[in-house]
């Protein structure tokens, strides 16, 4: 089996909220740049409206502060001193930073408190809502834990299969045919696997080799100039596994389908089968095949249950006919007259 070869839970620092990702968001760093280094460990952002009510427990430490409009009009409702005592006590916790939305410009003094305690302030002239979507967006992207794999990804009939065995037993040729069938490539090699929200495992392909597959005797090829544009995918989730081996003689390879297999990815369970190699199996659409019936399970129908029901059924049903056949041919005992 191809191992991980990798598996990272990456961090994401205050200073990339500032990169070109999040550019369109028009962040403005305004006070604490000594704080830009801060870690965010929660892709979900936070807006801390009990905070400024005075109730701070469920203030998160290294996450993303919102401060919008409604914010700001309930520290108006309140005394300057109540209000001043409220901004110190927020900006005493342990946050990644602040972000002031809807063009608003931040109370002197947040500024001064989130300068003195090195807590980055910034500012937007977008409202709360797109800011907290797009930050939320980019956040599960860059803190989503990844596997790098050794194997090829593709959309094969609507379904993402990730194709796995050791280096030079076909992987790469399989694809092709694949590709030549019409069916899509995401990633050849190295597949950077993603585990978002839901469990949902998302695959691409790793920098300067994507969209290109190295076949042995012929080198690298780009496969989008070979076969167009619409060959390929920038991403695709992964939902299906076939593992592919050589063929040993004398082995025992599954020939119902009764067992069910399951690859762990980043803690995630996916549907896996067992695929021998061998000279002469047309192995493109021996994969279709799987693919089609892997969709057939999803929807509820395992054909090697069903004929496994069908058997069971036949059987019991013979059996019961064959005991009424015995019971009927005993004799019977003759009553006795009183």
């Amino acid at each position: 089996m191809s191992p991980l070869r990798e598996e990272t839970n990456p961090q994401v620092r205050v200073s990339d909220l500032l990169s070109p990702a999040l550019a369109h968001i028009g962040l403005k760093l305004v006070a604490g740049e000594g704080g830009v280094g801060r870690i965010i460990e929660w892709p979900r952002v936070q807006k801390p409206g009990l905070a400024m009510a005075g109730f701070l427990p469920y203030v998160r430490p290294h996450r993303v502060q919102i401060l919008g409009e409604s914010e700001f009009t309930y520290l108006a409702t309140l005394t300057a001193s109540v209000a001043r005592k409220r901004i110190e006590a927020f900006t005493s916790l342990e946050m990644s930073c602040v972000i002031v939305t809807k063009g608003i410009t931040p109370p002197s003094n947040l500024r001064r408190l989130c300068s003195k305690r090195n807590v980055p302030l910034f500012t937007t002239p977008r409202l709360t809502g797109s800011v907290i979507e797009s930050l939320t967006a980019f956040l599960e992207e860059s803190l989503a834990p990844r596997a790098t794999v050794h194997g090829v990804l593709l959309e094969v009939g609507g379904l993402g299969t990730l194709l796995l065995g050791d280096s030079g037993v076909g992987k790469s040729e399989c694809a092709l045919a694949l590709v030549q069938r019409g069916h899509r490539l995401v990633a050849d090699d190295l597949v950077v696997i993603k585990r978002f929200p839901a469990d949902v495992l998302i695959g691409s392909s790793s920098g300067l080799v994507r969209h290109h597959m190295e076949l042995r005797g012929l080198g690298i090829v780009n496969v989008p100039m070979l076969f167009g544009v619409t060959a390929v995918l920038e991403r695709h989730s992964v939902e299906f596994v076939i593992h592919l081996t050589n063929w040993i003689e004398g082995h025992e390879y599954d020939r119902l389908g009764l067992d069910e297999e399951t690859e762990t990815i980043l803690g995630v369970g996916i549907p896996k089968i067992t695929m021998p190699v061998a000279t002469g199996r047309d192995l493109a659409m021996l994969v279709e095949i799987a693919v089609r019936n892997q969709i057939l399970k999803n929807r509820g129908f395992h054909a090697a249950r069903e004929m496994a029901a069908r058997v069971q059924a036949e059987i019991a049903q013979k059996t019961l006919a064959a005991q009424n056949a015995q019971a009927s041919s005993k004799p019977r005992r003759k009553r006795r007259k009183p």
